[in-house]
């Protein structure tokens, strides 16, 4: 861990807030009805021009994964229009070499499927004859022969002899079929269309590739102008950033699907499944398709191993084969080439690919995790689509303290747990209540001034809190274990010495559940930093119950507040504590919202500031110190300055009362 003072991290605001928001961030990420309105009839809009947007989608897609390959031949001086010709003639090329190949593999393929259906039959008698009739093959072929008589016999003949004593049929009905005739040119048509369509969308598409390169310049500022020139910054961020995750995407795919798809390759030729190049080659296509492409890849080579001999070895090999390759390149090659994630949630890509499948086919499927990545930039950058970033973006939405306000809200003491946990992998335990714990807290408490949250809703996520706190307290032992066992050096990764070693501090909540919680943070902190520590609900403030908080074992009490604003009435504990034990050092914290931590848009206006008057009175009735963040306020706890004395309270006014009827009387009303 860090080396710091109170080993307290300095917080920054990229890892306790969220992505950052314009001034109109709490309005454009509301779902609305016109929006959603809006979402349906683009969709509807893609679903009927399918035929005009998806080669335009496909062409803008290649444009992305070719620009980089454009740009560095540039750098060598050769000329633009000359450029783009060779990228464009070398990757089609590519294309249509991979295509004829595919072909040819599938027609061999279709010519030797009679040959694996004796191998097919074989095997299943096989499995047949190895159960008995009450097993489960048995069972499962007899009730699909029983189903298969049942419905044979439920359905009329046609052939079926006429019942005994029935006349027959003289003048049963003909079936007749109309057959209109159709001219040479329709029949030409019906012919040359469906085999002149592909070629005529492949030309659109290389047309548009070819021309999409060569301005590429003029299409971005077109789209500066288009979306908003006057903030040429966030424009220029989105382009970037767009083109980047998805040409890093397309290219780092197509390598690790062909460092994927040669020994699978490979691997089924050696086995003896038929046809290893052409499955080899589709497996190199179908894990463009995310997470589903590598089974759909497996399915018919395993198929074809079950067909090709009687046995059963090619079937286990070819398993074996997909799993190893597979176990290989998801934990070692995928992780050591991609540099930068695509910016979609795992959940995100597979709705997005049925989305796609259902507006454009098999190549929709294809391209959604590209296209999805392209809405996920544009939402991050332009608040316009932002709902885009909020639905499909790995990044959390919440910020983590809004996170876990909502954990405790939902009585989920093991989920918050594991987060806080988690988080104290990198964090000490101070740094976590500082920039999570608290503030969650504090969330709480604007909640329940403005009367969202009820008193026993309080109470119960008091508790909820509570019971993270004390599962947190072995973090405690770890840190200071990790501290004992640290050699003091000049090692700036060394942690400081203890700064709390021999203090002896009384932690209470101010007025509510919820300071009670703070107060328990607050002592294991401290308890960290080496100092012995307790806490004490705020019901023990009560003049009956002071004696017994045996403050004469105490060096100093730190009362906790979330209120940003407590009453003079609470603020009073100052003095019956100073006045029971007068060597005792007592101080106030009124909890403030980090910085790093605070709630932007629509949030931070529920959240209130710590009036510094509140402070200023606090010392007035007789603090010692006063404190709205963690670190000042743990420096001052651990302090050994002598107690100040209590000010002396102002005098009261005096109430002369009248000495007659006639001078009481005389008295205004």
């Amino acid at each position: 861990m860090p080396n710091a003072a109170l080993r307290i991290t300095a917080a920054t605001p990229a890892t306790a807030q969220g992505p950052a928001q314009g001034d109109d961030a709490p309005h454009t990420r509301r779902i609305t009805l016109p929006r959603l309105a809006t979402i349906a009839a683009v969709a509807a809009v893609l679903y009927v021009g399918q035929e005009v947007f998806l080669p335009l989608a496909i062409a803008m897609l290649l444009t992305f994964a070719l620009s980089p390959l454009v740009s560095r031949i540039r750098a060598f001086g050769v000329p633009m229009t000359a450029t783009v010709l060779i990228v464009v003639f070398a990757a089609f090329t590519a294309i249509a070499l991979f295509s004829l190949v595919v072909a040819g593999q599938l027609s061999t393929l279709a010519r030797n499927l009679p040959e694996f259906q004796s191998n097919i039959i074989t095997k299943l008698e096989g499995l047949q004859a190895e159960g008995d009739e009450l097993g489960i093959i048995g069972r499962i072929t007899n009730m699909v022969t029983a189903i298969n008589a049942e419905i044979g016999a439920a359905l009329p003949s046609e052939e079926a002899p006429a019942p005994e004593g029935a006349p027959a049929a003289t003048n049963a009905p003909l079936k007749v079929q109309v057959v209109e005739p159709q001219s040479p040119v329709t029949t030409l048509t019906e012919l040359v269309v469906p085999l002149v369509s592909p070629i005529a969308t492949t030309g659109l598409i290389i047309v548009v590739v070819v021309f999409m390169l060569l301005e590429r310049e003029e299409l971005r500022d077109r789209f500066i102008r288009l979306i908003g020139s006057n903030d040429l910054h966030r424009t220029t961020q989105v382009l970037e950033e767009a083109g980047s995750r998805v040409a890093n995407y397309l290219l780092i795919q197509l390598l690790v699907n062909v460092i994927y798809a040669l020994p699978i390759g490979i691997g089924l030729w050696l086995i003896g499944v038929p046809n290893a190049l052409l499955w080899g080659l589709l497996t190199l296509v179908l894990r463009f398709v995310p997470y589903i492409g590598s089974v759909l890849s497996a399915a018919f080579p395993l198929f074809l191993a079950f067909a090709v001999s009687p046995e059963w070895s090619a079937l286990l090999w070819t398993a074996a084969l997909f799993i190893v390759v597979e176990l290989i390149t998801s934990n070692m090659i995928e992780p050591w080439l991609y540099g930068s994630r695509t910016g979609v949630s795992p959940l995100a890509i597979i709705v997005s690919a049925i989305f796609w499948t259902w507006i454009w086919g098999p190549l929709g499927l294809v391209l959604s995790t590209p296209l999805t990545v392209c809405l996920v930039v544009l939402g991050r950058h332009i608040p316009q689509f932002e709902l885009f970033d909020i639905l499909f973006g790995d990044e959390p939405v919440l910020a983590p303290h809004a996170r876990l306000y909502q954990r405790w809200l939902a009585g989920d003491t093991i989920e918050a747990t594991f987060r806080a946990e988690e988080a104290l992998e990198e964090n000490w335990l101070a740094d976590y209540y500082r920039d999570i714990g608290i503030p969650a807290l504090i969330l709480a408490q604007a909640d329940w001034s403005r009367g969202v949250l009820t008193t026993e809703q309080e109470t119960r996520l008091a508790g909820i809190a509570m019971g993270m706190v004390d599962n947190l307290q072995v973090v405690v032992g770890e840190e200071l274990e990790e501290a004992s066992t640290a050699a003091p050096s000049d090692d700036a990764d060394a942690p400081p010495p203890l700064i709390g070693a021999g203090r002896r501090i009384l932690c209470i909540g101010g007025r509510s559940a919820l300071d009670d919680v703070t107060a328990a943070m607050l002592s294991q902190a401290l308890a960290a930093e080496g100092a012995e520590t307790d806490h004490r609900p705020h019901s023990d403030l009560s003049p009956a119950r002071i004696a017994a908080l045996d403050l004469e074992t105490r060096d100093s009490v730190v009362m906790c507040f979330l209120d940003p604003a407590p009453s003079r009435a609470s603020l009073l504990h100052i003095r019956r504590l100073k006045r029971a034990m007068p060597h005792l050092r007592v101080g106030v914290v009124i909890w403030q919202m980090p910085e790093t931590a605070a709630g932007n848009g629509e949030d931070q206006v529920l959240l209130k500031s710590v009036q510094p008057a509140k402070l200023t009175e606090a010392e007035e009735i007789g603090a010692d110190f006063a404190a709205t963040a963690m670190e000042p306020l743990m420096l001052a706890a651990v302090a050994e300055d002598a107690p100040r004395p209590l000010p002396k309270p102002d005098p009261k006014p005096s109430r002369a009362k009248p000495r007659s009827r006639s001078a009481r009387s005389a008295v205004p009303s």
